[in-house]
């Protein structure tokens, strides 16, 4: 008789992300319409809120406490359908096969990845989870780079305060997505940053772009794509940008983190999204 937990059952003792990880409350980002239908799948340290409909996640919540980060976890790099949802509903093997897209990471594999070492082996594993993915294009550039190294910058700025992290991400679902193979590849990924600084909840917001080259009428580019081609994307793109416009892009609710928002007040409105070259272009004086 075989007596050992279904990998369902396994997930019974996570407990996901923590609203209350700072102090203040930073509640996991829900879509404000109701009519959307989400999925909360808590993992460890981190929670995905989940969108059948559309195969992919509509955001991520994770708790990072960055003195306690472990970096020597090796990645495991077996990607796992999530077994609290039917197959069918996740994005799978089968849109990042014989492509040029990768599987990329929503929440980042180290961010969850402290704490004593099984919870923090356990936490590297949970964020191989299809539910955790989305497709971005495999070229590594100077935008992507900006992008990837965010919590780090983040994290040191926030030394002074026990390094501690609540970090929102996922990708910007519109309907006008371009479709490949069963989904639609989202061209834009969002990140809201909340932190304590000098007593008080503070937060930062970005967005990185996929979008097919400006230098092109973007619908000509999607319409021109090969048949049976993954959609053309254009080199990365990152920004800062206000929380509330993230809200608004996203149509998802970020409770406090639109009025702690560090981003100052832009003079016109070309200036509201400002391009990030080097991580000494963001700012983090409101």
């Amino acid at each position: 008789m075989n007596t050992s937990p279904s990998r369902q059952d396994q997930f019974g003792d996570r407990a996901g992300y923590d609203e209350a990880f700072l102090g203040p409350v930073v509640p996991l980002p829900l879509p404000v319409r109701e009519s959307i239908e989400t999925v909360i799948l808590p993992y460890t340290h981190f929670s995905v809120v989940f969108r059948p409909d559309r195969r992919l996640a509509a955001a991520t919540g994770v708790c990072i406490e960055g003195a306690q980060l472990l970096e020597d976890v090796p990645r495991d790099d077996v990607w796992l359908f999530d077994p609290r949802l039917p197959k069918e509903q996740q994005a799978g093997d089968d849109i990042y096969r014989n492509n040029s897209l990768d599987r990329g990471h929503l929440v980042r594999r180290l961010d969850p990845v402290w704490g004593r070492p099984g919870v923090a082996n356990a936490a590297n594993t949970d964020t191989f989870h299809f539910t955790n993915a989305a497709p971005q294009q495999d070229t590594f550039n100077q935008g992507k780079q900006l992008w990837q190294g965010l919590e780090n910058y983040l994290l040191e700025h926030a030394a002074e305060f026990d390094r501690k992290l609540a970090v929102l991400t996922g990708p910007v679902l519109q309907d006008s997505d371009p479709p490949y193979r069963g989904i639609q590849v989202p061209l834009r990924f969002w990140k809201v940053v909340a932190f304590m600084q000098d007593g008080a909840l503070a937060a930062t917001a970005y967005v990185l772009d996929q979008s097919p080259d400006l230098t092109r009428d973007a619908e000509r580019a999607l319409a021109g794509a090969t048949a049976g081609a993954p959609p053309p994307l254009g080199p990365y793109r990152t920004y800062q940008v206000p929380v509330s416009d993230v809200a608004e892009i996203t149509e998802l609710e970020f409770g406090p983190l639109p009025d702690v928002d560090l981003m100052p007040t832009p003079r016109a409105p070309e200036e509201r999204w400002r391009r990030l070259e080097s991580f000494e272009d963001i700012s983090m004086q409101s």
